[in-house]
């Protein structure tokens, strides 16, 4: 690991000899599977604010949206450091639990995720209905930094059932695997006029940032 690898990885997680090392969770993580949707897990305490705080700073640092014209980044391959290190957090939070977060056969991947993409959404900014290419396996992760939001999730097919709504706070990591991942599409829809609304409360929206993590097939 070089100079600039190691300087990313302590912006994101801290000293590896911090008592508050992304290893050392302050709290367990609690897992709850969404209704109506087999495969789509969610875990709301995944990071403390401690670890948005400095995970934030590393994705900041890479310099990628100094313009406000650029809001997304794309990496494949070998991945920063600190996607590195929060790729196997997420491995070893599935792995830590005794329930179907992911299938057993993904977790064998190695490595787990080899793409990566980071956007940036201001006030009013979201993305539209879609299901994920399949030049990428199954398994999708996304970890979500600052604002909250809903991300719906509608069936790809018509009348296959109904719009379910997920709420994604600040911290939270939601995985799509099996049918969330193909036969759902997701999205949010954050206009500018109307705000978001969660059990009856407007959401403030303010800026929001967005960590996916996906395999890309081997074709």
């Amino acid at each position: 690991m070089d100079d600039e690898e190691e300087a990313h990885l302590k912006a994101a997680f801290g000293d590896s000899s911090d008592d508050e090392h992304l290893a050392d969770r302050e709290t367990t993580a609690v897992w709850e599977r969404v209704e109506k949707i087999n495969g789509l897990w969610l875990c709301r305490n995944f990071l403390s604010v401690h670890h948005q705080t400095h995970l934030l700073s590393a994705i900041l640092n890479e310099g990628w949206f100094v313009e406000e014209s650029i809001n997304q980044a794309m990496r494949f391959g070998d991945l920063p450091s600190w996607a590195t290190e929060l790729s196997e957090l997420i491995l070893e939070s599935v792995e830590s639990v005794d329930l179907p977060v992911l299938p057993a056969d993904l977790l064998w991947r190695e490595p787990l995720f080899d793409q990566l993409i980071v956007n940036l959404y201001q006030p009013g900014e979201g993305i539209c209905a879609h299901v994920d290419l399949l030049r990428f396996e199954d398994g999708i992760a996304i970890v979500s930094l600052e604002s909250p939001c809903v991300m719906r999730f509608s069936p790809a097919e018509k009348g296959e059932g109904e719009d379910v709504d997920v709420l994604l706070s600040p911290g939270s990591l939601i995985l799509m695997s099996g049918e969330a991942r193909y036969r759902w599409k997701h999205e949010i829809n954050r206009k500018q006029i109307g705000f978001q609304v969660w059990e009856g409360e407007e959401i403030d929206q303010k800026r929001r940032i967005s960590i996916t993590l996906r395999k890309l097939c081997p074709s």
